[in-house]
């Protein structure tokens, strides 16, 4: 029987690890990556950006086959980092990018508005301009935002 973790990271071994088998069916580039770290960040848009896409970076050198991995994040400025590097790593993509971003929650103020509007910008470019799939993975209810 399947049912939702909403007590952490997902164990493989008792819990659905859809982003791993949707990958591994290769259709898709699929990777759960969190939010997490761009909480400490409060107001400044541009560190916590920088910080998320680090983590990122060092999540996906290990979740993903390399062939699969985003190119090197390019600059933007702050406020528009999150959606340059979804929108490079989609179009340079061989298959449709799936993301699941955990952690939205953890966001606040002016960093959590930051992200839902940058993700809310790059959906129009979908499916070849930005991932195909983003699922948004947190207790709050972003829709206040």
């Amino acid at each position: 029987m399947r049912y939702f973790n909403t007590a952490g990271p997902c164990r493989p071994d008792i819990h659905l690890a859809l982003a791993q088998q949707l990958t591994a069916e290769g259709r898709y580039a699929a990777v759960l990556l969190s939010l997490e770290v761009g909480a400490a960040f409060e107001d400044d848009v541009g560190a916590a950006e920088s910080a998320i896409l680090s983590v990122w970076r060092s999540a996906l050198e290990v979740r993903l086959p390399e062939a699969l991995q985003p190119p090197p994040w390019s600059d933007a400025p702050p406020g528009g980092r999150i959606n340059r590097a979804l929108g490079e790593w989609a179009r340079w993509s061989a298959r449709p990018v799936v993301v699941f971003l955990d952690e939205i929650d953890a966001l606040r103020d002016a960093v959590l508005v930051s992200v839902l509007r940058q993700l809310r910008d790059g959906y129009a470019l979908r499916p070849a301009g930005f991932p195909w799939s983003l699922a948004l993975i947190g207790l709050r209810d972003v829709r206040d935002y």
